[in-house]
Formats: C-alpha cells, structure tokens, sequence
C-alpha cells in the first residue's frame, strides 16, 4: 500500500513539474498577435482562393496589417468588406473595378461539330495532354470541364459544349483562368460594354470553315471604332478597355456577331 502512495506521489510531482514548465515556455516563447490581424480576418471571404497572390486569407491578413500589402489586396472582398479593412487599417480603402472571368469562344455545339471520338477522363487537360484536335476548330473550349471543377463559387458551367460564366456569382479568382490548358479564359473588367468571344488565329475563311460563330478579321469592327479602341492581332479583334467607351458600333457592325454585349 505504501509503494501505491509512493508512486502516486511521483506521478503527481513529475505532473507538476511538466505542467510548470509548459507554463513558463508558453510565456517565454509567446508572440503577441496583432488584434487587427484577427479583424481582418474577419472581413475576408475565407475561400482561400489566392487571387490576391498569397498563400490564403490568413497571409494576406497579415500582409495588410503589417503594410506589405494595401487594404484593398482581396478582389473577392465586396465594397463595404474592403471599407471596414480600410477602417481597421485608418486608412481610405479604394475598392478598384471588379474584374470577372470571360471565356474567349462562343463555339457551342451549334457552331461547331467534332473532328474525332475522345475516350479519356473528362478534364480539359488531360485531352490536352492526349494530343488529339477534337473539336474542327482547335482554338475553342473543349468543354469537359476543367474551369467548373476549378471555380470554388459555381460561377462557370459547360453548356452546349463551351464554358460560360456567371458574373453574378464570379469573384475573379482566377482558378478557372489557371485550370484551362487552351488560356481561353482571362479576367477582365466588369464593367466593359462589349467583348470578342473568339481566340481562333485563322484567317476568315478557315475560320467559317470550322465555326460559324468564329471571327473573320475582317476589320470592320476596327473601322467603325472612333476611340482607336479595337485592333485585329493574329486575325482575331481585341479591345482595349481603357479607351473603350461602350458605344457598340462595334457589335453593331460584326459580321459574324461574334462582338456582343457583355452577358451576365
């Protein structure tokens, strides 16, 4: 019975002991955490998506509070969001235009038909990867889905075999823009009027050749364009959204249609 007591007064000492050291490490290694670090945590959407180019919420957390980075480095923060860090941070947070992910094709299933039968795993990539043309336009969107199963905020879907975006739901991430091997999809501003939905670099006759909804590099587009805000690179029309004004001639006068309205 004694050795029982013993024993059990050992374990209890030796228990102390742990225990007051643990205490004392934890003291002498402790690293004040900055409170303003946990309130802009707090204020981001926590998807810990990296399209403010760090490792996740936490770290860019971090960088605002330690002015590595500026209050407005989230683009998925809403206004009011990027308000409150510019608040936490005393100072005046400008939130930029939003940017949304654009898919540069509009060759859907009624535009353009298939060159072969792909067997493989339904992921852009590894077609890609298999090295075979599967649509007769090898320019357009595959259509297997690698930008959905990308997108964290189901923003993009495949229908009628092209990827189409949400706007509504998109947050610029860019996941999907990462995710697609043919770099059909870029991010680019919310508020733009019109937009080419075409990456084909044929001329205007293969192009017809392959997809009727293709652009042609005709120029017309050019033509009609007061601002000097369009030009025809590689036979496809690219628009510069700083000199852009939105008029829509441009659209107006496209052949193909392939210019539209920025769709929502």
């Amino acid at each position: 019975m004694q050795g029982i007591i013993i024993a059990t007064l050992v374990v209890g000492v030796i228990g102390l002991l742990i225990g007051v050291a643990l205490v004392a490490t934890g003291k002498k290694f402790y690293v004040e955490v900055d409170e303003r670090v946990t309130a802009v945590r707090e204020c981001l959407p926590g998807n810990n998506c990296g399209a403010c180019g760090f490792a996740g919420c936490d770290a860019v957390a971090d960088a605002i509070v330690s002015k590595a980075a500026l209050p407005n480095a989230c683009p998925v923060c809403s206004a009011d969001a990027t308000a409150k860090i510019g608040s936490i941070m005393g100072v005046s947070a400008v939130k930029g235009v939003r940017k949304v992910a654009f898919v540069q094709c509009a060759g859907d299933c009624n535009s353009t038909s298939e060159k072969c039968n792909y067997v493989g795993i339904d992921d852009c990539r590894a077609a890609v990867l298999a090295g075979i043309s599967i649509w007769e336009c090898d320019y357009g969107c595959l259509g297997y889905g690698s930008c959905v199963r990308a997108c964290a905020f189901d923003a993009i879907h495949v229908v009628d075999g092209v990827a189409i975006v949400d706007t509504s739901k998109c947050t610029g991430c860019g996941q999907c823009a990462k995710a697609c091997p043919k770099d059909l999809i870029e991010l680019t501003r919310e508020d733009k009027a019109v937009a080419v939905r075409c990456s084909s670099k044929d001329k205007g006759a293969q192009v017809k050749n392959v997809c009727s909804a293709g652009c042609i590099g005709c120029k017309l587009c050019l033509k009609q364009c007061e601002n000097d805000a369009i030009t025809v690179e590689g036979n496809v029309a690219r628009i510069d959204y700083d000199k852009c004004i939105g008029c829509g001639k441009c659209a107006d006068k496209c052949p193909s249609k392939i210019i539209t309205r920025f769709y929502s």
